[in-house]
């Protein structure tokens, strides 16, 4: 965890030089991303689903598992978290509550978007939106509490009218969200060069593009990110990737292992961290430090001679 962390983030952000902000899902992904030498990172829904489910992204994470999640995430990282809360966990008084929640933990940015309940990933079929005057209550109840809490947290509003109203009405949404006091909007499943070009020039804010995982955009055009910072845009989310890449490594791994004819596979390093590479990382030495600071020397480092009873 970080202090100022939102002040930081706006500040990037501000810059409209397409700050690129991977998503994770858990404490690990989080720090794995921070050591890659990213400036911020968000909490993917999707991995989310994944990671605590095996489940898809179609609204089946409960709220308190969402926030715990995050907590541990911000705790884990020292860079700026953006979290994100779906639809807000209800109507404008519940986004209100949750984004109490998110401020007290230190949140830097959260999104909320404006789909109906079941929310699903943005990139999936068979979406519909909430009106944009809900939506904007919801932001504009966000924004109240962050302005009465002294805050700074980055509020970035989603839209996914793109996909089903076209890119007028996710424009006129982004930019009615804006005036409610959402600081970045984001529109999801925006598809070509050109609509992200309109859009960074119609949006009266700062914007989000969405790349998905970075190898196959899934719906967006892969613009480069040089190309996309000399646009203007604000953010480059790839929120899913991280999931993606777990989930192909451990898939490969353990069907290499079960099908070894000895069950193990001595000497094939390529396919794991070294045991102690791995505690490195997560700080293995300073909690043996501490140990050695804190508890008898007897019980961390030598077994107890056994009492002789009577």
């Amino acid at each position: 965890m970080i202090e100022n962390s939102a002040s930081l983030l706006r500040q990037k952000l501000a810059r409209r030089q397409a700050l690129v902000v991977p998503g994770c899902y858990d404490a690990l992904s989080a720090r794995i991303i921070e050591k890659a030498g990213f400036e911020a990172v968000q909490i993917s829904g999707f991995g989310l689903a994944g990671s605590l489910l095996a489940a898809p992204d179609v609204g089946l994470v409960q709220m308190k598992d969402i926030l715990d999640r995050t907590w541990n995430i911000v705790r884990a990282a020292g860079i700026p978290v953006m979290a994100d809360i779906d639809t807000g966990g209800g109507n404008a008084i519940n986004a209100a509550v949750t984004t109490e929640e998110l401020i007290a933990m230190g949140v830097a940015g959260v999104n909320i978007e404006d789909q109906e309940f079941p929310k699903r990933c943005g990139h999936m079929e068979g979406k519909q939106v909430i009106s944009a005057e809900e939506m904007a209550g919801k932001v504009r109840a966000m924004a109240d509490v962050r302005s009465h809490s002294g805050a700074d947290l980055v509020i970035n509003a989603r839209t996914d009218a793109y996909a089903v109203y076209g890119l007028d009405e996710a424009i006129r949404r982004s930019n009615l969200y804006l005036e409610a006091g959402a600081d970045m909007v984001f529109i999801d499943g925006i598809r070509t060069r050109e609509d992200i070009e309109r859009a960074v020039r119609e949006v009266r804010g700062l914007l989000s593009v969405n790349l998905m995982d970075a190898v196959s955009g899934v719906k967006t055009e892969l613009v480069p990110i040089p190309e996309l910072a000399r646009l203007g845009v604000a953010r480059v989310s790839i929120p899913i990737a991280s999931i993606l890449v777990a989930h192909r490594a451990l898939e490969e791994f353990f069907t290499a292992l079960r099908a070894s004819p000895t069950g193990i596979l001595a000497g094939q390093t390529q396919w794991v961290t070294s045991f102690s590479e791995y505690n490195k990382f997560v700080g293995l030495t300073e909690y043996r430090k501490m140990e050695n600071d804190y508890l008898p020397h007897l019980i961390t480092e030598k077994k107890l001679p056994l009492r002789k009873v009577g």
